[in-house]
């Protein structure tokens, strides 16, 4: 599948927030407001996995190479993955979001 078929707007299945396509060169995975993802890939991606459940945003990690990452698990199988923050200043994550889940205590 190509980065253009992947770059596709979606209302949030968690927030109902209308998300809009990413205009630079890359592709959003969750939604900027809640930070929820949808369990979609197995490979980064692929769009392959048949579950679809709701990918919980658990932490936020620093790492080498890819900065911050919201780490994600989903609610209906346990997958983890980890996700880069979108920093984009026009069409980035919600700051408040982000700081919010990096405070919260394991």
């Amino acid at each position: 599948m190509s980065r253009t078929a992947q770059n596709q707007g979606f209302t949030c299945e968690n927030c109902g927030a209308l998300v809009a396509p990413l205009s630079n060169g890359s592709y959003r995975n969750h939604c900027p407001a809640c930070l929820y993802s949808k369990h979609v890939d197995i490979e980064p991606g692929d769009r392959a996995s048949s579950c679809r459940g709701a990918m919980r945003p658990e932490r936020v990690e620093h790492r080498g190479g890819k900065g911050l990452v919201i780490v994600h698990r989903c609610a209906v199988c346990g997958f983890v993955r980890p996700n880069r923050i979108a920093d984009d200043p026009a069409q980035g994550d919600d700051i408040d979001a982000v700081v919010a889940l990096m405070s919260r205590r394991g």
